[in-house]
């Protein structure tokens, strides 16, 4: 056979795998999207040039990688899933990463290659990186070289071990990332001291002991995100966002969100607004006898802040002095990897699913946001705690990541239409939110807006969107990494960098910010301490006893109840 015809042949049977390989990949996707069985996947078009030079590259890299293997030494693969000793000392297993590698390389190459517009493209993107992600000879421990020699070590006792945290992990209905039972809400982690003073069926109200002999006479709240537990910013003394408020002098309250369960499964997006938002606000007032506070909300939590300062402003009340936003979705715009779920059909699904009622699992919720980064956070400790019977080490920021937490199907349906799919909230009198047409032109108070420049959840583009929407004074800083680790990053530890304009200028984009901005090193934390400093007023004698009164008195101590309500 010459080579042409060698040739001819190799790129009939290229096409056949691949496009086999690729029909399987986009009917999964379909299966997912939809919640249904798979059926008839549209035709796609692959670009000719883009397939033809995927093709002459494949067969050049697999010709490569066929000649490595008769010699009997591959390269060893940079990919970490393949860096241990078992797979570098084992050519055949090594072959098998390479080769698994190349793969998904292509096929990645493939779904780059489909003509048409981005959405749809990103969505098929996704869609084959989780079957690239799950198909890695890793995963398997058929061709684990890494697990077979451990196995061989221990004399199958790594085996046994995996077994037994795998039917640990069935039991307890998800995936261990931690040692959980080193860890305990009220015990090793959410230790700030204090109480709460206030409850109703939604939230409880913490109020912090003061570690300073004054405090600024206006009160701090926080408001955390509701699909997760309020303690992400309590997890250790040393990593405390709420204990440094605390030092800081600033008089600290926190809303702990209820897990909601069946007899919440009713609530809407006005509830969490009205009687969860705009009610902490209102006894934080009472408590304090301050006319104004500042606030803060975190991710869904500061989404929640937008709103209920919006329908404060519409009621002609203004009881906040300043807000602080970090990695906040406000305009929805640019929604990162998380569009791919959103279309139409999706959030029909959901509305007609739970939109009258009903509960989103905190599992699944905690599932889907695991599978945004897979090899990370799903098939590592698949490998780790099943195949090599590993434990995984203590982790209190992955302990609170499996914490789960519910919504309530109104709530999350309404959320997902009027936010993520439509982005209602930016445009003026279109929402009506607790009986109020809401207008963010109208909510004039100046604000902090923090964004990280790796997060996957908030991408910084959409979180500086935000200086863009709000009308009052603004700062605007971006921390290093990502949607968590870019949040918790105390001074103290002197760990990433944040990046500032002294000038203060906001341009449209933030690339144009960027071109004028500077690079600190260490943690935003002082930066944002000092301007919420600037907001809260003169010092005056810490309280002695918390909450005022007998109608808002000490319940029970911090962390309270409701964060310990498991999903």
């Amino acid at each position: 056979m010459d080579s042409d015809a060698l040739w001819a042949q190799s790129a009939q049977q290229f096409q056949q795998i691949f496009g086999e390989t690729w029909q399987r990949a986009l009917q999964s996707f379909q299966s997912i999207e939809t919640a249904a069985p798979p059926g008839d996947v549209p035709a796609l078009k692959l670009a000719p040039d883009k397939v033809q030079a995927l093709q002459a590259q494949y067969m050049e890299e697999a010709g490569k990688l066929w000649l490595q293997g008769l010699q009997g030494a591959p390269e060893k693969p940079a990919d970490k899933r393949f860096a241990g000793d078992g797979w570098a000392s084992n050519p055949v297993a090594a072959f098998s990463a390479a080769t698994y590698l190349l793969n998904a390389r292509t096929l990645m190459g493939l779904a780059d290659a489909v003509e048409t517009d981005a959405k749809t493209r990103a969505r098929i993107r996704f869609a084959v990186e989780q079957w690239i992600a799950a198909m890695a000879p890793s995963n398997y421990l058929a061709f684990n070289a890494e697990a077979q020699k451990k196995a061989i070590e221990t004399q199958g006792e790594s085996i046994a071990q995996g077994l037994a945290n795998l039917l640990h992990d069935m039991r307890q209905g998800h995936v261990s990332m931690t040692d959980e039972s080193l860890f305990e809400v009220g015990r090793n982690v959410a230790t700030t001291e204090g109480a709460v003073v206030y409850e109703n069926e939604l939230f409880q109200l913490i109020e912090y002991k003061p570690l300073t002999a004054k405090v600024h006479e206006r009160p701090f709240l926080l408001i955390p995100p509701c699909i997760n537990k309020f303690y992400i910013l309590d997890l250790q003394p040393e990593n405390s966002l709420i204990r440094y408020a605390v030092e800081q002098g600033q008089r600290t309250f926190v809303v702990s969100w209820r897990n909601p369960d069946a007899s919440l499964e009713h609530k809407t997006w006005d509830d969490y607004v009205e009687h969860g938002a705009i009610e902490a606000i209102n006894v934080v007032q009472q408590i304090s006898g301050a006319p104004q506070i500042n606030a803060l909300g975190f991710c869904v939590g500061g989404t929640i802040l937008s709103n209920a300062l919006a329908v404060l402003a519409a009621r002609g009340e203004d009881p906040v002095a300043s807000a602080t936003f970090l990695t906040t979705l406000i305009d929805f715009t640019d929604t990162g990897i998380l569009d791919v779920f959103i279309n139409e059909a999706f959030v029909q699904f959901r509305e007609l699913q739970m939109g009258q009622g009903g509960m989103m699992k905190g599992q699944d919720l905690a599932s889907t946001f695991s599978f945004l980064r897979p090899n990370d956070l799903v098939w590592n400790y698949v490998v780790g705690n099943y195949l090599k019977g590993e434990t995984p080490p203590p982790f209190d920021l992955l302990y609170w990541n499996s914490d789960s937490t519910n919504l309530p199907g109104p709530f999350y349906a309404w959320y997902l239409r009027n936010m993520y799919l439509e982005n209602n909230l930016i445009k003026p009198g279109k929402l009506t939110v607790c009986g109020e047409k809401i207008d963010l032109g109208k909510v004039k108070l100046p604000v902090y807006v923090y964004g990280s420049r790796e997060d996957h959840i908030v991408p910084i583009n959409a979180a500086y969107a935000s200086t863009q929407v709000l009308p009052g004074k603004k700062r605007f800083v971006m921390g290093a990494s990502g949607h968590i680790a870019g949040v918790i990053n105390p001074p103290a530890k002197g760990k990433r960098s944040h990046w500032i304009r002294a000038d203060g200028k906001l341009p449209k984009t933030l690339d144009a910010w960027l071109e004028g901005a500077q690079e600190h090193k260490g943690s935003w934390w002082t930066d944002w301490s000092g301007w919420l400093k600037g907001h809260s007023g003169k010092e005056i004698a810490a309280p002695k006893a918390y909450g005022k009164g007998s109608k808002f008195k000490a319940i029970e101590p911090a962390p309270g109840r409701y964060v310990k309500q498991k999903s």
